[in-house]
């Protein structure tokens, strides 16, 4: 009996249901993390630079999930691929698990836990930076180009404000950071991102 090959998009919604499984840890983390804080509001002292943080993250997953869907344009899909895929996922899924520990016994705060991690944390960002530009490249020249000059200078940017943010305690840079984060992340999507094709 001949056995027929799978076609590329026969292939991209069985890659598909175990990035959302992926990305679903981590969301569900996120959401943990928020409705633990709401259970009990005065066990941790909160840290506003973490929260946004979390935001920014939470935004950050929804949003893979969404651009994502640019991988239908593989047409031949390798082992090597997938596992690309898969590990950028649960890279992301590592960055959650950095906001919300298993256990806070060990610190006083969410700012004591946020810059205690502060160096895994902007580590896994800027990897991830990185990981977005062989993501990609991996949707072919054209989607690559679609992003211009300022793709280009973005990645370079953040992986070295992610390596000052490792280096730097400064309250002061920490705020503008997340806050310059979100801001140009929301931009960056609503400009290029409103529409999947």
């Amino acid at each position: 009996m001949d056995q027929q090959l799978p076609y590329a998009h026969d292939i991209f919604p069985h890659i598909r249901i175990v990035l959302g499984m992926v990305i679903g840890l981590g969301v569900t983390r996120l959401l943990s993390g928020l409705a633990r804080i709401v259970q009990h509001p005065g066990q941790y002292r909160l840290y506003p630079v973490h929260l946004a943080w979390v935001a920014s993250v939470l935004l950050m997953l929804v949003h893979f999930w969404w651009w994502e869907f640019g991988l239908f344009q593989i047409e031949n899909w390798t082992f090597g691929k997938y596992l690309f895929i898969i590990f950028y996922a649960v890279t992301l899924f590592l960055l959650c698990a950095l906001l919300f520990p298993d256990s806070m016994l060990d610190y006083t705060s969410y700012e004591d836990f946020f810059y205690s991690r502060r160096a895994w944390f902007f580590g896994l960002l800027a990897a991830i930076y990185l990981l977005d530009v062989i993501d990609t490249l991996l949707k072919g020249p054209a989607h690559f180009a679609h992003f211009g000059t300022e793709y280009l200078i973005r990645t370079p940017v953040f992986v070295a404000l992610c390596v000052i943010a490792i280096l730097l305690r400064d309250r002061r840079f920490h705020i503008a950071f997340v806050a310059g984060a979100l801001v140009y992340q929301i931009s960056f999507i609503l400009r290029l991102f409103d529409t999947i094709v």
